[in-house]
């Protein structure tokens, strides 16, 4: 027997920065409705169990409060580490990093799913941007580029395609592979799938 899957509303906090004013509301929307509140692997929070009836009135709700809720064709947010400026190891300000690469692509009108994006402010990796489709690692000589990596039952190491660059070139390099994936794909696709294609446009280094 088929379970049937209940409505629920992801809110995306880009860096995974979540303001004490926001948490506050967010807190007031689930007591008024009774929802469950649940911290996802990606850094978003989904409120879960929410009545069908309700599902619209939630949304705007959040959506009045500024917030950006997920949905199709949205470019994903990058998962980061807490980074250089709340950890000892950390060489790079890792929310600066995600914030150029949200703003980068911020025009962009659709994205074709399902690809995801880490950056480790070391070489600890602490968030798995190595087994991440797009993962960037910081080093004291400059960010390296790993692509091709994910999780699930058949786990993969990506591919590293960049190394000592700076935050231009690893926007020049993004821009160029999620253009690959949108000429590549037609429906929803990791990148461990078009990195055996004869012409990825990145060797491994």
């Amino acid at each position: 027997m088929t379970t049937k899957v209940q409505p629920s509303v992801t809110v995306m906090f880009p860096g995974g920065r979540l303001r004490p004013a926001v948490m506050k509301e967010i807190q007031k929307i689930a007591e008024d409705f009774s929802l469950g509140i649940y911290l996802t692997t990606a850094q978003n929070l989904r409120l879960i169990d929410v009545p069908e009836e309700s599902l619209e009135s939630i949304k705007q709700r959040l959506l009045d409060l500024g917030l950006q809720l997920k949905g199709p064709g949205k470019f994903p947010l990058p998962r980061v580490c807490v980074g250089m400026n709340h950890c000892n190891l950390g060489v790079a300000d890792t929310l600066a990093m995600s914030e150029k690469i949200t703003a980068a692509f911020a025009g962009r009108e659709k994205t074709k799913g399902k690809f995801k994006i880490a950056i480790a402010g070391c070489n600890m990796c602490c968030s798995s941007p190595k087994t991440t489709d797009m993962g960037i690692v910081a080093t004291r000589d400059g960010f390296e580029f790993f692509v091709g990596g994910k999780g699930g039952p058949y786990p993969k190491i990506g591919k590293r395609i960049g190394r000592n660059l700076t935050d231009e070139q690893v926007l020049e390099i993004m821009a160029k592979l999620v253009e690959y994936h949108d000429e590549k794909t037609i429906k929803k696709q990791r990148f461990a799938k078009l990195m055996d294609l004869e012409d990825f446009p990145y060797p491994e280094v």
